[in-house]
């Protein structure tokens, strides 16, 4: 009888090791497998992680993407592939490869039995559209954007993917004979390539949510906004950027195009000889041949964001602001962080970071003027006055410093994003808008002490790295990092932050453009926590008052 017991509780543990596990998967290309993780010893969970499942073909230069054509046997998926070409930080050599469109899935499963129809969460990264990777930034085999504490804590599958970036993913001429947005057409490869097969993962194809975070959040509102993807998004989320924001649409392609080729020597006057030539030439000068020249800007950094998507009458067939019809069927979460601006604060006038280095009015005006040079001294003389008038005659440095930060987070982020909340809200059929400010403090040393939480601070929370390197985090940073994967988790499942399979601290109600409410992220969240009206002056004036001036 004990032998049978034994035998017995073999059996079952057996079957338990194999219900928790997909094993092999068949895909639209073929087979793939990839790694099963135990993850705790006595009430373990486990997780399938499947690393580099190709979702398009090797990349052609300035072509859009095209079906992958399959694979025999089982492919191996393992590792993660290498990110798209891209220059290095120093920008002298370049990383990547044109085989790169890849992506990566974390799937829970249960004890008893193999997950299905989980909610689906699909992550575009930043990187200002020069770099990125759907692994993010590592140190050693810690990878920034691994989905598995967003897997299990939120019970939902995370997929992340990578797209062109540079002039390799944006180079455009305005015309036909280089249209264009190449990274969007790579996003959206991946997007329908998982509504096609998710299921086979355990997920669900009608619960699909697009998340991302500065130039992916862009991305992401974009991907909402174009006719390509209606039916295949349920729900999306953008943080620190939408594609209302004055960096997401690039105005004025050509001049860039021209630049790059000029510098490869081809052609300037004719598009069509530009494109030819650009294509015919070594991806890698291609990448390198723009530079951005962080020392020596005569106007503020975000003006020279130079490769980024473009209204090509086709996949942004007009200006965002007027696309939002398309998105009315789903569900939107969006916000920034509170000094958002400070990155590029930081660049455009240093001395923000040291504290032995005063700034001065003048500066000030220059680079209020930077950021309202399209319309001229009466647009320079109403923000100027309106960004200073609590300054008093004597302001203080932090005071005058802070400013800074705040027109910049206001202009590049904020701004744009109460926008396309607004926007948002009133195309809307029957779906909900969430609104939020990021306020948990930067813990970067180097920072001055009235930093609050610059940009992309949020990325290490919502990704749980609290509960990763727990010796690197304080108990509070792990009430941020829970509360904000149970909102979003709960968000992906439901369309509502506060209902899903995670507790919340607190309710999130819902935006509306009469009250404006958001949800404010600190150490302690509760209901004094749900605010209104973000910055409605400064809102008020570079969307309607900036606007209505005459452009010089």
């Amino acid at each position: 009888m004990a032998r049978l017991g034994v035998i017995v509780a073999l059996a079952s543990i057996l079957a338990a090791a194999q219900a928790a596990t997909l094993g092999v998967v068949y895909t639209e290309g073929g087979f793939v497998e990839g790694t099963s993780k135990k993850i705790g010893t006595l009430n373990p969970d486990y997780i399938d992680i499947f690393k580099g499942i190709p979702f398009a073909a090797p990349t052609k230069i300035l072509e859009k993407p095209e079906r992958h054509p399959g694979w025999s046997g089982t492919l191996k998926t393992t590792d993660y592939k290498p990110r798209c070409m891209q220059a290095t930080l120093l920008q002298t050599h370049t990383m990547g490869s044109l085989d790169c469109l890849y992506l990566n899935i974390w799937v829970p499963q249960s004890r008893k039995s193999v997950s299905s129809k989980l909610p689906v969460m699909v992550w575009i990264y930043g990187g200002g559209f020069l770099l990125g990777g759907g692994q993010g930034a590592n140190f050693l085999d810690n990878y920034l954007y691994d989905g598995e504490e967003l897997a299990l804590r939120g019970n939902v599958i995370v997929v992340t993917f990578n797209y062109r970036v540079g002039p390799l993913g944006f180079f455009s001429t305005g015309d036909a004979n280089a249209p264009g947005n190449y990274g969007l057409w790579d996003q959206h490869f991946a997007i329908a390539w998982v509504k096609r097969n998710i299921a086979a993962f355990g997920g669900d194809p009608d619960n699909i949510t697009i998340f991302g975070e500065s130039a992916g959040a862009a991305s992401v509102s974009l991907q909402t906004l174009t006719p390509y993807n209606v039916g295949l998004i349920k729900r999306a989320i953008s943080q620190s950027g939408v594609g209302t924001c004055p960096w997401a649409i690039q105005q004025d392609p050509l001049f860039w195009a021209q630049s790059v080729a000029q510098k490869l020597g081809c052609p300037t006057n004719d598009t069509a000889a530009l494109a030819n030539c650009v294509r015919q030439a070594d991806p890698k000068d291609i990448t390198l041949a723009y530079y951005l020249d962080f020392l020596h800007l005569k106007y503020p950094l975000v003006h020279y964001l130079a490769f980024s998507p473009v209204i090509d009458g086709d996949f942004i067939p007009d200006e965002p602001r007027n696309l939002f019809s398309n998105a009315a069927n789903l569900d939107y979460l969006a916000g920034v962080n509170n000094m958002d601006g400070h990155l590029f604060a930081g660049i455009d006038m240093p001395a923000i970071n040291r504290p032995l280095q005063k700034i001065y009015v003048d500066e000030v005006r220059t680079l209020v003027q930077g950021l309202t040079l399209p319309k001229g001294t009466s647009a320079l003389d109403i923000a100027f006055d309106l960004y200073t008038e609590q300054w008093g005659d004597n302001p203080e440095q932090e005071t005058m410093k802070k400013t800074v930060v705040d027109l910049e987070t206001d202009y590049i982020f904020l701004v744009p994003t109460q926008e396309a909340l607004a926007l948002h809200h009133m195309n809307a059929k029957g779906t909900k808008t969430y609104s939020y400010m990021f306020s948990h403090p930067s813990r970067m040393p180097v920072y001055p002490s009235w930093m609050g939480a610059d940009h992309a601070e949020d990325l290490q929370y919502m990704f749980g790295k609290p509960f990763v390197n727990k010796l690197a985090y304080r108990p509070q940073d792990r009430d941020v990092a829970e509360a904000m994967i149970a909102y979003w988790t709960n968000f992906a499942q439901t369309g509502d932050p506060n209902q899903g399979t995670s507790k919340v601290p607190t309710t999130w109600l819902p935006y509306d453009t009469q009250t404006g409410q958001y949800l404010e992220f600190t150490k302690k969240i509760n209901y004094k926590s749900m605010k209104a009206d973000l910055r409605s002056p400064y809102v008020k004036f570079w969307v309607s008052t900036y606007r209505s001036l005459t452009s010089v």
